[in-house]
């Protein structure tokens, strides 16, 4: 079966041949799948059949529960806690490992819920859910009247209590499939009925804002299929069940291309060892599809049963045996300063000698290989920039560097001096921070999209080696971050105050190597 492709940027995401397996079959309708990142195996539930079920490669297909309360979308939380959405009794509900059962919300405004339907988990611990009717209609529910006049979409606090209206009442007709963006600014919500996606801002309070519509007319005269599950890849395309089998958008809405399957797909989530298989639940069976790339990073993918939430990191390989090894998955590239102010002739600074060791270290060319390889493999990509408004204002002048920055007129947003050098410009999935003092870490959000996305080792590029750079690394190692400099990624004015960087500061924090053997060490 081939997928097909509408824009290039598809084929990044999957071969327009990958194979589509079938790993089961002979359910009434399946749903809810969700991996389990420890023990290797997916859950998935049939709603008709009021059953859920579980398969891994060594067993197959195995019951784990009858009756199930007809659940639909399942998720865990980052201590590995079962989240499961039950129809038969409009409740979200939590299942811990030793079988305990807690119910997460069951009412609003002392009114039953609707049937929650699916869910997601933000990295603070609110969890998230929809909640249309389906599970009070024949076959899919328990038929029974409503209670509530709308569907909604819902939050659960971190710490629990009574779930919070999200969305305005009438703003849905039937609310389904949600994911977050990853960096969790944004939230996804599809309606069936509707036929579309809306994006909405998510506050700092975890409230929902600014909604829009993201992807309309997904639907088709030709072919079943409609919005119902979602998710987010690391890139931050969503892929949404549609007709023919699944859609994948850009970021920025546009459609990608259509990932085929021979049956109506109802939900997906992304599994195997690596994170790079796409299973699929489609009415009478699940699919496995191969993916060129992985999830968003859930909070449960690097969580521990009946821990604080992560995983102990492991130590960075010694350099000297050579055998440095880096997870992409816990890796994220910090590509900073390294705009046309900083490093390029004719920038505020190219008197001070930056070019010329720009050019010496090769580092935009080094710094793209590395970049090019590291996305190709899921890292995160994070571009630091230097940016004022003009004048200035908020800049504390407190230190010679800041004082030359003002007195240069440099780095002012929207010139062609803060803009990024030419081909390190950022691709779509990759996140931009912005900064006003040297360290990438202060008053900048970089610390929220790291944890978000689950990532403790880091991969610190750019300019200058003596002082982005080396403040970014010696506040990263405080922090519990795993350091990586390849040296050849870095530049400053002079090879001498390169060399003291790399050869003292930064070897008592950070990892020192070079392009190539990072790469290698990406595997």
């Amino acid at each position: 079966m081939t997928h097909v492709t509408l824009r290039s940027e598809f084929e990044d995401l999957i071969d327009p041949y990958a194979p589509v397996g079938q790993v089961g079959t002979g359910f009434e309708f399946t749903e809810g799948p969700i991996w389990h990142p420890l023990e290797h195996f997916l859950l998935f539930s049939d709603m008709p059949g009021d059953v859920r079920r579980r398969w891994d490669a060594r067993r197959g297909v195995v019951e784990v529960r009858r009756p199930s309360n007809k659940c639909n979308g399942m998720t865990y939380d980052a201590d590995l806690n079962l989240i499961v959405c039950e129809h038969a009794t409009s409740s979200l509900i939590r299942e811990r490992p030793d079988g305990r059962r807690e119910v997460l919300a069951s009412h609003y405004d002392n009114q039953e819920l609707n049937s929650p339907n699916d869910v997601c988990v933000h990295s603070s611990g609110a969890i998230y859910f929809s909640d249309p009717w389906y599970g009070r209609m024949p076959v899919y529910g328990v038929e029974r009247p409503r209670q509530l006049g709308f569907q909604g979409v819902y939050r659960v606090p971190s710490g629990g209590g009574a779930p919070q209206l999200l969305v305005d009442r009438y703003l849905f007709d039937q609310p389904n499939g949600l994911c977050f963006s990853p960096d969790e600014r944004i939230l996804y919500v599809n309606d069936t009925v509707q036929a579309l996606v809306r994006a909405f801002d998510v506050t700092p309070d975890g409230a929902l804002a600014n909604p829009r519509v993201f992807a309309s007319g997904i639907r088709s005269e030709l072919e079943p299929g409609l919005p119902d599950g979602m998710k987010c890849d690391q890139r931050g395309n969503v892929w949404v069940t549609a007709p023919g089998g699944v859609w994948v958008y850009s970021p920025a809405g546009n459609l990608l291309g259509k990932v085929r399957l021979p049956e109506l797909v109802a939900n997906l989530a992304w599994g195997g060892p690596d994170f790079r298989t796409l299973y699929l639940t489609a009415t009478h069976s699940v699919y496995a599809i191969p993916t060129k790339v992985g999830p968003r990073h859930e909070p449960y993918m690097s969580g521990k049963p009946g821990g604080a939430g992560a995983a102990s990191p492991t130590p960075v390989p010694n350099l000297a045996t050579g055998e440095m090894r880096i997870d992409p998955q816990r890796c994220a590239m910090i590509i900073q300063d390294m705009q046309n102010d900083v490093i390029m002739d004719g920038g505020a600074f190219a008197d001070s000698g930056a070019p010329t060791h720009a050019r010496q270290q090769h580092v935009i060319e080094n710094v793209r290989r590395v970049a090019e390889a590291a996305r190709a493999r899921g890292v995160a990509i994070i571009h630091v920039w230097f940016v004022v408004e003009p004048g200035a204002p908020g800049v504390t002048l407190n230190a010679p560097l800041f004082e030359g920055l003002v007195d240069s007129k440099a780095m002012v947003r929207g010139s062609w001096g803060a803009a990024p050098v030419s081909g390190l410009e950022p691709r779509p999935g990759d996140f931009v921070v912005e900064k006003m003092r040297m360290s990438a870490w202060e008053g900048t959000r970089l610390e929220t999209i790291l944890k978000a996305t689950g990532r403790d080792m880091i991969i610190n590029t750019g300019a200058w080696t003596n002082m982005s750079v080396e403040h970014t690394a010696r506040t990263g190692a405080d922090k519990g971050f795993f350091m990586i400099v390849p040296e050849d990624c870095c530049s400053t004015m002079n090879a001498d105050w390169h060399n003291a960087a790399i050869n003292f500061a930064l070897q008592n924090v950070s990892v020192v190597t070079n392009a190539d053997t990072v790469i290698k060490a990406l595997g």
